[in-house]
């Protein structure tokens, strides 16, 4: 049975409702496993055991989340040449354009030589006074739809042996 490995990091809830969506997208596929784990809690070892990933972070100061910049910092060598050619995903919970935190996934991606499967989802909330960036947030049902859409696809094609 293939797996999918979902890592998110959330300060305000709008990537974690992000993470939620395409995992209950991707857990549409039955032969597949899904594995969700915040960011703290994903080590290199999960890495090694999925057959595809989907990386959720918040924008932060126009870049990943530190925990997510940890995430990726603590797994990266210990994993490096082993998941070359694996499929990826990237979902980006941004407050301006996302763009900035979309190429440093990207970036780390194309070290390990993962392939992605889509471009990166970011969904803007436009939080860019210090209350709204604080506030929690909640992501529109279109927004999750898409998030939905991308764990359903990444699913399908692992199983299906597309990716």
């Amino acid at each position: 049975m293939k797996s999918l490995l979902l890592v998110y990091h959330s300060m305000t809830g709008g990537t974690f409702q992000m993470a939620q969506a395409a995992a209950a997208g991707a857990a549409s596929e039955t032969s597949l496993r899904v594995k969700v784990l915040h960011a703290p809690d994903a080590a290199a070892s999960d890495l090694l055991a999925a057959d595809g990933y989907i990386f959720a972070t918040p924008e932060n100061l126009a870049a990943i989340s530190g925990l997510m910049k940890d995430f990726f910092d603590r797994t990266y060598y210990p994993v490096l040449e082993q998941i070359d050619g694996r499929p990826y995903a990237t979902m980006i919970c941004a407050g301006s354009d996302g763009q900035n935190a979309a190429r440093q996934v990207e970036r780390i991606a194309t070290g390990w030589r993962l392939k992605a499967i889509a471009p990166s989802l970011i969904v803007c909330t436009h939080a860019q006074t210090t209350e709204a960036i604080l506030r929690p947030k909640q992501i529109g049902s279109a927004d999750l739809g898409l998030c939905r859409e991308l764990g359903a696809t990444l699913a399908t094609g692992l199983a299906l042996g597309i990716f």
